[in-house]
């Protein structure tokens, strides 16, 4: 539910952003969003829309017809789509007292800046993953697309878990057999103690060797990370492994702020909630554009565009 009247309190603090720290959130928010911190960057943008050639259709060659000495050549041909990326903002407004910052005597903005990093890799994960309030001119999230490429495989559907994930049927398969190596993956908590829990013939746990060091969770030579800002909704997807270098993003317009002191601040009907010069406010807007999308280029293996994607999700058994 939006909210329009949330400040920071006495109790609560904050403060303005020196001018210094703006590259420095951004590159928080590509730290706490998971799939930024694995998707490949590509330069910033110059212009709100950015137009990528993809390769979608492979040159074929033919044998010459050897029953004569001047048999004809086929001809083929080659072909490239164009994907888009469109730049989309993200914003929030913190409004503080201004006697709340005369009364401080400690580093509130120190204490407000990696939670507005981490607020912002939170709504870029839930948009990306799930699609949760994602704008219209992004691409199709990555559940909702590897579920329409078919590479989705529910949990339980195998003889153990890691069958479902290794297995010729697992998620690690669908992936492969459209064209793409495995390169990371990323599982909601939940999936941890399933894994920490899997043993080998013998009874000897695969990913716990030693109960006094910490565990790397690896699957097939690619790394496991847990997410834990929770953007990842276990009701929807456990996990999703796939080739992140696939999947692109750009930003048009680093973090930048900027201290409203004579404004004010309306709620969705357009009601006054705060105004800044009466009620002795400032108020700091922070706002970012940034774009993605997964070019899924044609490969060999797998030629038909809808069958064919980078990612792959193990989903939950159906309650």
């Amino acid at each position: 539910m939006a909210t329009y009247n949330d400040i920071v309190s006495r109790a609560d603090s904050a403060a303005l952003i020196p001018e210094e720290t703006s590259r420095e959130i951004i590159q928080g928010v590509v730290a706490e969003s998971a799939v930024l911190n694995n998707f490949k960057q590509l330069p910033n943008m110059s212009r709100k829309q950015h137009r990528m050639p993809v390769l979608s259709a492979l040159p074929i060659a033919y044998f010459v017809d050897g029953s004569t000495d001047n048999g004809l050549k086929q001809t083929t041909e080659q072909k490239w789509d164009n994907i888009y990326l469109n730049a989309e903002e993200i914003a929030c407004i913190v409004p503080i007292p201004e006697a709340v910052l005369d009364d401080a005597d400690y580093d509130i903005w120190g204490e407000i800046q990696p939670r507005i990093a981490e607020a912002f890799g939170i709504v870029i994960d839930a948009a990306v993953i799930h699609g949760t309030n994602a704008p219209a001119a992004w691409p199709s999230d990555l559940v909702a697309a590897a579920t329409s490429a078919g590479n989705v495989v529910t949990l339980g559907s195998g003889a153990d878990i890691f069958e479902d994930i290794m297995g010729v049927n697992g998620l690690l398969a669908a992936v492969e057999g459209d064209g793409f190596f495995v390169n990371a993956h990323i599982a909601a908590m939940q999936m941890k103690a399933r894994l920490r829990g899997l043993r080998d013939a013998n009874g000897q746990p695969i990913f716990v060797s030693d109960m006094k060091a910490a565990t790397p969770y690896n699957l097939d030579g690619a790394p496991l990370q847990f997410p834990l800002n929770g953007a990842l909704d276990p009701t929807a997807a456990l996990m999703i492994s796939g080739n992140f270098s696939e999947a692109v993003f750009s930003i048009r317009q680093d973090l930048t702020y900027k201290v409203l002191t004579e404004a004010v601040i309306q709620d969705g009907s357009g009601n006054i909630v705060y105004n800044l010069a009466q009620q002795d406010m400032v108020a700091l807007r922070a706002v970012m554009r940034l774009a993605w999308n997964v070019p899924n280029p044609i490969n060999r293996l797998q030629q038909t565009e809808a069958s064919r994607y980078p990612f792959g999700v193990l989903k939950p058994a159906a309650a």
